[in-house]
């Protein structure tokens, strides 16, 4: 399927604020919390609908799929066997997706990550760029 990219598209300056931006798949835009005390990928599509059950299948399709990138990431190379998935768009409107690792020895467990991350250290360029590779991903 053509995914045509929106040319008014611009992801929520919240999320920016909060994110490194790391690229871009097909359909979704790849963030990445920069409180590296837990992986926390946001991906947001990049389509109108505000709620991932009100797209077209096909389209909801592929935006699974790019999670599922994501998620085989935080699995395969950094050895995460628990994710958190999730879309709540609570204090962002836009459709953003969440995929977080977690494990028993990170730095909120077994509270949600939400409110409860403590201040972790950045990441650097090198784990940046590092992680655009793993994803098959270059800087947007």
């Amino acid at each position: 399927m053509l995914i045509v990219r929106m040319t008014d598209f611009t992801i929520h300056p919240r999320l920016l604020a909060d994110c490194h931006r790391l690229g871009r798949f097909r359909v979704c835009h790849v963030l990445l919390h920069r409180n590296a005390a837990a992986p926390w990928f946001i991906l947001v599509p990049e389509v109108e609908a505000a709620d991932l059950l009100d797209l077209d299948p096909s389209i909801r399709g592929d935006v699974l799929d790019e999670c599922t990138l994501v998620a085989r990431y935080l699995k395969q190379h950094l050895h995460y066997e628990k994710l958190n998935f999730a879309q709540l768009g609570n204090q962002v409107p836009q459709m953003h997706l969440h995929v977080i690792g977690r494990r028993p020895d990170d730095a909120c467990w077994p509270q949600p990550v939400w409110g409860n991350l403590p201040e972790g250290e950045a990441y650097d360029d090198e784990a940046l760029e590092q992680t655009r590779m793993h994803l098959g991903m270059s800087e947007e």
